[in-house]
């Protein structure tokens, strides 16, 4: 009997295919941005390297084209700058008075999918939002506008034509097919065609134990990376220890995770009642999934994280995008909603049965709490997997659950230090660690001569309150008592090329005012 490949959910394929049957708006043609420069100086600023260094300056940080030439330390803290050690201006250049400000590797958005038909969100809206949080590079797991649709986009972004992060394109295991993978010769020849057509990796769902080994096998011979949400639907049969040993390289999310750690059975405790195409019925169960697992620090909670760790195994948990599930007023109630969430977005959070990631049919106390226990596990396995040198990356998965493009990103980074890394080891989660995991860390991760020029320069100290790199920054009080906004992105740095970030927000709060006044719409909660 011929195997059948399941490539999505059952919701996922329908999401899917009103994806491909109209992609969202491409992006305009680039008006923003200043540069590449014959050169450009970035003076007097504090560095936050990426490396997991702490803090060192004043630098000045001297930008030829796209690539940083050098980064010069011209004084001390406290003391005025020691002018003789500043690299001249060469005629034409420009320069940045970034005296009391920070900079940091541009950030990499492991998990950003750029949008789709259903959300109402037109690329040029998701690639502001991203650049103006200092996203500068994002990875498109599963291709959702179509393979054709995301390259071309990729291209102009290389090419700086549009205003836009650089963009890796994973497709969905399957996607495109001319007929059935029913085999594993079925899937080694769609994944060399996959290479052919352009594909940065592949995302997986599940499928059968002999096809998926065969497709990552050959994936990873042919050098691309891999990654995957292991769905509910074929976890039972393959796990993430299964995905790495056959050589993938990242997993999304934790599915499969637990289901690797389990002890007393080797199924979830699924109700007798459960269906999968129910959303509240699939996440609500979700959540209690990690207590089913075996004890943090038992012997095989330790077995499975050391072996994932021998494989150089990339965790990229994306917190954030379950956040609503534990606090669901506070991610519904967010402050940039009201001017940077656009209506179709808005409508497409809110409860149904079709939308997905749209499950608040009744959610409640007693499943937050049990979001909230979930958590507290999840985050132990991910802190140890780091503190025992396992790669965590920082991915948002947006543009569902009440996670906006750019300011879910944020939000990961503050759960990450959450579940216990050190604002530098978020730092590091955000650009080093994205870097290696893409297999771009020769040129992207980290503020050091000789690599690309992308950078985030924010006029507040982030190690000091991560929620400065949000666009609507962060609340404080004057001297005198007056509550101010400190911090949100001054200038986002890709490809050498000069972006105001408040000026990219500004440009999407006018796209969502637009939106609002043509639609008449204004914001209300559920049921209200």
């Amino acid at each position: 009997m011929k195997k059948s490949i399941q490539l999505f959910t059952v919701l996922a394929l329908i999401a899917w295919s009103q994806l491909i049957q109209a992609q969202i708006t491409p992006a305009p043609d680039r008006k923003e941005g200043q540069g590449p420069y014959t050169q450009l100086i970035i003076r007097g600023v504090t560095l936050i390297n990426g490396t997991g260094a702490p803090p060192f300056g004043p630098v000045d940080i001297v930008i030829e084209k796209n690539r940083i030439q050098r980064i010069i330390t011209v004084g001390a803290e406290g003391n005025p700058i020691q002018s003789s050690r500043r690299p001249v201006l060469a005629a034409g250049g420009k320069e940045i008075d970034a005296s009391g400000m920070y900079a940091l590797p541009g950030f990499i958005d492991m998990h950003a999918h750029i949008g789709g038909k259903e959300q109402g969100t037109p690329a040029e809206y998701v690639y502001k939002l991203w650049l103006a949080h200092g996203i500068t590079t994002i990875r498109d797991p599963s291709a959702g506008n179509g393979l054709a649709w995301v390259l071309n986009e990729k291209k102009r972004s290389a090419e700086n034509q549009i205003v836009a992060p650089r963009i890796l394109a994973y497709t969905a295991f399957g996607m495109g097919s001319k007929k059935p993978i029913n085999t594993p010769a079925d899937a080694i020849e769609w994944v060399n065609e996959n290479a052919k057509n352009g594909a940065d990796g592949i995302k997986f769902f599940g499928a059968a134990p002999d096809i998926m080994e065969a497709a990552i096998k050959e994936n990873k011979r042919l050098g691309l990376k891999s990654c995957a949400h292991h769905a509910q639907t074929d976890v039972a049969r393959w796990n993430v220890v299964q995905s790495a040993k056959a050589g993938m390289t990242s997993m999304e999310h934790w599915y499969g995770l637990p289901e690797a750690l389990f002890e007393n059975k080797t199924i979830q405790d699924f109700p007798a009642d459960y269906n999968y195409t129910n959303e509240q019925t699939r996440f609500e169960n979700a959540g209690k999934l990690w207590k089913q697992a075996a004890a943090p620090f038992s012997e095989k909670w330790n077995k499975v994280m050391n072996d994932l760790i021998a494989m150089d195994f990339t965790l990229d948990p994306t917190f954030n995008i379950y956040d609503a599930n534990r606090d669901l007023h506070r991610a519904r109630r967010a402050e940039w909603h009201e001017s940077y969430t656009l209506p179709s977005l808005w409508r497409f959070y809110a409860p149904s049965r079709n939308a997905h990631g749209s499950y608040w049919f009744n959610w409640g106390t007693e499943q937050e709490v049990e979001w909230k226990q979930n958590y507290r596990l999840w985050m132990t396995f991910i802190n140890e997997y780091k503190n025992r040198g396992g790669r965590v990356t920082a991915g948002s998965d947006n543009g569902f659950i009440y996670q906006t493009y750019g300011f879910g990103y944020i939000r990961e980074l503050e759960l990450l230090r959450e579940a216990g890394f050190h604002p530098l080891e978020v730092i590091r989660s955000a650009t080093l660690y994205g870097a290696q995991a893409l297999g771009l860390e020769k040129d992207l991760g980290t503020v050091e001569q000789g690599k690309l020029a992308d950078l985030v320069l924010v006029n507040a100290n982030p190690l000091k309150n991560l929620q400065v790199l949000y666009g609507t920054g962060a609340i404080e009080l004057d001297t005198k008592g007056t509550v101010m906004r400190t911090g949100g992105v001054a200038y986002t740095i890709k490809d050498g090329i000069l972006y105001d970030a408040k000026l990219l927000l500004k440009q999407v709060k006018q796209m969502v005012d637009d939106a609002k006044e043509k639609e008449k719409f204004k914001i209300t909660q559920p049921g209200m």
